[in-house]
């Protein structure tokens, strides 16, 4: 089935189940292991804190690279959550806080996919789904994180940044690591497998 048919199977079948838990749980490893790798940059963004954001997209991958293999209602949303939990279960820097944080980068992916009826699972449509995971992610932070800090030498600056970042590496990243999989002949029982050009 080709992203262009008119009918589309939303139900999930256990193998989608398993390798959805599969990205998310690889995704929590690594966010846990991205939490180390942010605290030990920090000084080397004391000339511009707000540039240490280029490193965020990391965390929204999952989110944009669940749905672009699943292509089901619901994947971004449960690969980001349950990375979040995973991170959080091992020891995340922040505590639970990034399973409400991993909340709000995966609906922002998911409301981009099914804006296009999860038809679409080309690049644009990628990068689409990185920036809004982005800014699902930005303005949790600006909540939560740097409402004391100053809005144009700070907050903004960062805000840009880290939206950036996703569509760079959580929408343009997830593409590419979706036609490298398929590549190697992985992901040959899901669509994402099967329309190699398409993805």
């Amino acid at each position: 089935m080709t992203q262009q048919n008119a009918f589309v199977d939303r139900s999930w079948r256990t193998v989608d189940i398993v390798v959805a838990s599969v990205i998310a749980v690889a995704f929590g490893v690594v966010f846990w292991l991205w939490g180390l790798i942010w605290t030990a940059t920090e000084a080397a963004f004391t000339f511009f804190p707000p540039a240490q954001a280029v490193l965020y997209g990391v965390w929204l991958v999952p989110a944009v690279l669940g749905a672009l293999v699943i292509r089901k209602p619901g994947a971004a949303l449960f690969c980001e959550l349950v990375a979040a939990i995973v991170s959080a279960a091992l020891g995340s820097q922040w505590g639970a806080v990034v399973i409400v944080q991993g909340l709000a980068q995966g609906v922002g992916a998911e409301l981009v996919f099914l804006a296009v009826a999860y038809r679409s699972f080309r690049l644009p449509v990628a990068l689409a789904a990185g920036a809004a995971a982005g800014l699902g992610a930005a303005i949790f932070d600006q909540i939560r994180y740097y409402a004391p800090y100053d809005l144009v030498s700070f907050r903004i600056p960062i805000f840009i940044v880290t939206v950036v970042s996703a569509i760079v590496l959580a929408g343009a990243g997830s593409v590419a690591l979706t036609r490298a999989l398929a590549g190697t002949g992985v992901l040959d029982r899901f669509p994402a497998g099967r329309d190699r050009a398409t993805v």
